[in-house]
């Protein structure tokens, strides 16, 4: 009787190390192609190189991954301008991971937190709603070191989302790049800015 009693614990205890364990105040979860994964955006643009002009290019991205207030997203971006004397067609593909609400991180003083200060301040009465994030641009662009090789790509991005309803929100962003790019015969590094407005689904 003893013994079996003791089988019962025993069977017991190993059923409950089985199961997932969830530690107190743990709420990061791994969230593989989570809500709103997709999203598209037209891109306002100012170069310096291939050629200095102000035009629009278009992008798609997809989450792929979100930890907490991490997400990791790939981001495809294409960009063409057609004038009489030249053809400009570039593609680029890059990662894009991001740490959004990175405002909170300054939660103090307890009496006054910074980052409430500076949610109320920029966002007004959408603060509760608003995640802005920060995010680093790592990838490559079709021409790059020549018309028929890649180039590299790297940045970063300041920006906000707006959750509108489930399954819909607006994001708003300022991202600065360098890339390669060969141009009429003529590779070199590019700088740009560009201002994005898009919807996630």
């Amino acid at each position: 009787m003893r013994t079996r009693g003791f089988r019962l614990v025993l069977g017991l205890s190993v059923l409950t190390l089985a199961l997932p364990f969830k530690a107190a105040g743990q709420e990061a979860v791994l969230d593989i192609l989570p809500l709103r994964p997709f999203n598209f955006d037209i891109a306002f643009n100012q170069r310096t190189f291939a050629p200095e002009a102000r035009v629009i290019a278009v992008q798609a991205g997809i989450t792929a991954l979100r930890y907490g207030q991490l997400e990791m997203r790939t981001v495809y971006q294409y960009y063409s301008q057609h004038t009489p004397t030249f053809i400009t067609d570039q593609n680029s593909l890059y990662l894009n991971p991001r740490w959004n609400n990175f405002v909170d991180f300054l939660n103090f003083p307890k009496t006054k937190p910074l980052n409430r200060i500076i949610r109320h301040v920029l966002f007004g009465p959408l603060e509760d709603r608003a995640v802005p994030y920060v995010g680093a641009l790592i990838g490559g662009t079709l021409p790059g070191r020549d018309a028929n090789s890649p180039g590299y790509l790297y940045g970063g991005q300041v920006g906000v989302r707006f959750p509108v309803a489930r399954g819909f929100s607006v994001d708003m962003g300022l991202q600065y790049t360098r890339y390669e790019i060969d141009f009429k015969g003529n590779s070199d590094l590019s700088q740009q800015w560009l201002f994005t407005i898009g919807i996630r689904l």
